[in-house]
């Protein structure tokens, strides 16, 4: 994907292993193009696909059920978090909406890379927050973004 090359991957891929050494969460970044022709016949949302990508991409499976997914959809430039649990049940979505509309106003301006490594930081401080860093965190979900 042109708007993602590979300096923004790597760049998204450090900021994910930077802030996962500061809490006990586990963030996960996907980025769609467009959705499906079914999912746009039946009225499939940014939002309800988030819930399905979390799912898809296994973000629920951790061991203290503290995933985090930060979903993005280019084509029409939104983003959603789907926080797991665990992490739901701490933290208000009005956290998890100003952080998506921090990104979403970064690729107004054309900054998709940095946008999305921005919103992991800030993803990161909630998490610090709430979830401190307890030791002896394994990495349980893939660091660089997953392109689907």
């Amino acid at each position: 994907m042109r708007r993602f090359d590979r300096a923004a991957c790597l760049a998204i891929e450090r900021a994910v292993g930077e802030v996962e050494g500061r809490h006990a969460g586990e963030i996960r970044v996907a980025i769609e193009t467009a959705l499906d022709l079914p999912d746009l016949y039946f009225g499939v949302t940014a939002q309800r696909r988030s819930l399905a990508v979390f799912g898809l991409l296994g973000v629920w499976d951790t061991a203290a059920n503290n995933g985090v997914l930060i979903y993005v959809l280019m084509a029409d430039r939104k983003v959603e978090i789907v926080a797991d649990r665990g992490i739901a049940a701490r933290v208000p979505k009005a956290e998890w909406e100003a952080i998506c509309r921090g990104v979403e106003g970064a690729f107004r301006a054309g900054r998709y890379g940095a946008g999305v490594a921005e919103g992991v930081r800030a993803v990161g401080a909630v998490l610090a927050h709430h979830f401190p860093h307890e030791g002896g965190d394994r990495n349980e979900q893939r660091n660089a973004p997953t392109f689907l």
